[in-house]
């Protein structure tokens, strides 16, 4: 069973995957949006973003990514709460790690998203990422 709350959340990782432009970014977040980012590979202190440093590290993903995918696995949601279980994978533009040019990084990922007034208020992310 979907809702208007998992659309717009499925809808949005599809905008993502296929590199959200700012426009499309902010269709979809509230005024007051906050990702929130749980430690892991990456970030391993995490890190908290509002929309414009979204937009921002959207931006340099495009330097580092030369393209990336997210597989569902699972949805749940209830009221103004949607959680994603989902496998991603992104192929990248530069080397990471062990992880050559044309290489790819793979997480399972698990987002819960906070909706107010239709829009996507917060996502909390926790990445677990293969080594690389």
């Amino acid at each position: 069973m979907t809702t208007p709350n998992l659309e717009t959340a499925l809808r949005f990782v599809k905008a993502v995957e296929q590199g959200a432009s700012d426009e499309a970014f902010s269709q979809f977040c509230h005024p007051d949006f906050t990702h929130q980012e749980y430690p892991n590979r990456l970030f391993p202190t995490g890190k908290v973003r509002d929309a414009d440093a979204c937009r921002e590290s959207s931006k340099r993903g495009k330097q580092v990514l030369t393209a990336q995918h997210y597989e569902v696995r699972t949805t749940v949601a209830s009221g103004d709460t949607v959680a994603l279980e989902m496998d991603w994978t992104g192929t990248l533009a530069v080397p990471l790690g062990s992880v050559p040019v044309g290489g790819q990084l793979h997480a399972r990922i698990g987002q819960f998203f906070t909706f107010r007034d239709g829009r996507i208020a917060s996502i909390r992310n926790y990445d677990c990422y293969e080594p690389f």
